[in-house]
């Protein structure tokens, strides 16, 4: 009888089941050669590559004999977060119910209550440590039109792609500040920002920085390897919005218009090797509890499903950017801080990253709460630090290159993702830890330890 390759985490021992499933909706799966279904769990030692990458995909592949990856794919199964995620309001686990009692508006003594709980709970996870990360944007080129970016293919604004050289500049300037974690990021973009381009960058800094994340446009898991090969430990991939409707009124163009695709995106980079993960969603696109509460569904499905990686989230509100986009909902700096707290203690082993979208003030006060990583002295154009891509630089409109004017006042820079808010210098966010008791680590020593 046909069949197809089945993957569930279903108890300690594997075990070998033949299933029935009517294939006669799939002329493709009617081709393919007989294949028994294996029901094996995740971390059954010496599962293959390609075991994991369908299980974590989510995706059924049509396999011949062999088990060589096949093109052909598909509907997935029920055994991705994208095909769950529309139930989770009907079949919420006790831990999620908790966590949603969390945010519920709260007096000043329950408040307190939560917030003296979360820092216990941080300081017992993570120690008095703080990470620090400096983002290290690639590129501005798009070819997504998302309504609240900056980079957005329609925006008239200077762009560039910096070359290898630029790029070494760059990483030089902020390892001489004292980083060791890097995250690279780039507008979506084949032409300009390529899985070869990327994969020669990743090389080039892993030579010197202990720790190399990228945020990129969503790949396939085959991809990511390379990338993962040439050094990357991290991937970030934020949902933005896990609201369907809002998804699609927010993203009018490209690629990025497919919502399951980016969602799926965590699991096929596990897939792929990565050993940390980070997501989040971007705050002020949608009523904040209701994606609070999708966030960490999504948190809970990916500690079961990719238990071996490190998993981050992270809660960026949205800030002032080219295009004129304005929050459609309103989070205020309590509700963060309520948001921080509830994460932390319904999820008290996972990482959370806090930005410089938020003014310094506001990031001491949190810094207790939960907060295990933080980015500081940031730029968010590419050649940002040392002015690099000048000689490139040019301006687009509604996707199509033109010849950009300065006058000779002008500095000549590429246009940033967005406006930070805390534009202290690495030194002084180190120097403001210190002052409230913590360490600042610049250095991943899971990393180094991992290569030992």
């Amino acid at each position: 009888m046909p069949g197809v390759l089945l993957f569930a985490c279903n108890g300690p021992k594997p075990s070998l089941e033949r299933y029935s499933l009517p294939l006669q909706s799939s002329p493709r799966l009617r081709r393919s050669q007989e294949v028994l279904s294996a029901v094996v769990p995740l971390n059954r030692p010496g599962i293959s590559p390609l075991l994991r990458e369908i299980f974590c995909s989510g995706r059924v592949r049509t396999l011949p004999p062999r088990l060589h990856r096949s093109r052909q794919r598909t509907t997935l199964l029920a055994m991705s977060f994208v095909s769950i995620g529309n139930g989770i309001s009907d079949s919420k686990s006790l831990r999620l119910q908790r966590f949603e009692q969390l945010l519920a508006p709260a007096s000043e003594s329950e408040f307190e209550s939560i917030a003296r709980t979360a820092r216990a709970l941080t300081i017992q996870n993570f120690g008095r440590t703080m990470r620090l990360f400096a983002p290290l944007y690639l590129s501005n080129e798009c070819i997504n039109n998302c309504r609240y970016c900056g980079f957005s293919r329609d925006n008239p604004i200077l762009r560039v792609t910096l070359d290898l050289d630029e790029v070494k500049a760059e990483a030089a300037h902020l390892a001489a500040q004292g980083f060791r974690q890097i995250l690279l990021v780039a507008g979506e973009h084949p032409k300009f920002v390529s899985s070869s381009y990327l994969a020669d960058c990743v090389r080039m800094l892993a030579e010197q920085f202990a720790s190399v994340s990228i945020e990129v446009g969503p790949m396939e898991t085959q991809e990511y390897r390379p990338l993962v090969s040439a050094g990357a430990d991290g991937l970030v991939v934020y949902q933005e919005t896990y609201d369907r409707a809002i998804y699609g009124a927010m993203h009018t163009a490209g690629p990025k218009r497919d919502f399951e695709w980016r969602l799926n995106c965590p699991e096929r980079g596990y897939a792929a090797g990565f050993r940390k993960i980070g997501i989040g969603a971007l705050i002020g696109l949608a009523p904040w509890r209701e994606e609070a509460s999708l966030l960490a569904a999504h948190v809970e499905y990916l500690l079961k499903h990719c238990w071996m990686a490190q998993i981050s989230v992270s809660f960026p509100r949205l800030r002032p950017a080219a295009g004129g986009f304005e929050a459609q909902y309103e989070m205020t700096d309590r509700e963060l801080a309520q948001l921080i707290c509830a994460f932390r203690v319904t999820f008290p082993q996972i990482g959370i990253v806090l930005s410089t979208r938020e003014s310094a003030p506001l990031r001491d006060a949190l810094a207790p709460l939960g907060i295990t990583t933080m980015s500081a002295g940031s730029h968010t154009e590419p050649g940002g630090y040392t002015h690099q891509g000048s000689a490139t630089i040019h301006q687009t409109v509604r996707g199509r290159i033109v010849a950009p004017e300065f006058s000779p006042a002008d500095d000549r820079i590429a246009t940033g993702q967005f406006e930070i808010s805390d534009d202290r210098s690495p030194a002084e966010v180190a120097a403001a830890l210190d002052r409230f008791g913590f360490d600042a680590v610049w250095k991943d020593f899971d990393q180094a330890l991992a290569a030992i």
